[in-house]
């Protein structure tokens, strides 16, 4: 609601000037204060996103939300000593338990 009658005031102080130097500049103090432009904020309330022109301008995504989430492609095992970890499935056959696969400690009986 701030924001809304910072607008407001913006423009009715600037009567007879072009609307577009007063929009211009609170659209850049907020991106330089916030990381979002006037618009973005009124975009992200709207979708219930967060959305922003600085990110785009940056090679990402518009809105966080729907930025890829990659998973690793990691697979660890137990050793003796430590986890060991390899760009594929068990390069050397060794028969090891994949870490985080817990499944034989659930009780299956009614």
């Amino acid at each position: 609601m701030r924001v809304l009658f910072a607008v407001f005031i913006l423009i009715s102080l600037a009567a007879c000037t072009s609307l577009l130097s007063p929009i211009g500049a609170v659209e850049g103090v907020s991106a330089v204060g916030t990381g979002k432009t006037l618009s973005d904020h009124i975009v992200s309330y709207a979708s219930g996103k967060d959305c922003s022109t600085v990110r785009s301008n940056n090679g990402r995504t518009y809105c966080l939300e729907n930025e890829p989430n990659p998973q690793a492609k990691v697979w660890c095992y137990r050793t003796l000593g430590k986890p060991v970890c390899y760009d594929r499935p068990d390069p050397y056959d060794g028969n090891q338990r994949k870490m985080g696969e817990n499944d034989h400690n659930l009780d299956t009986a009614p």
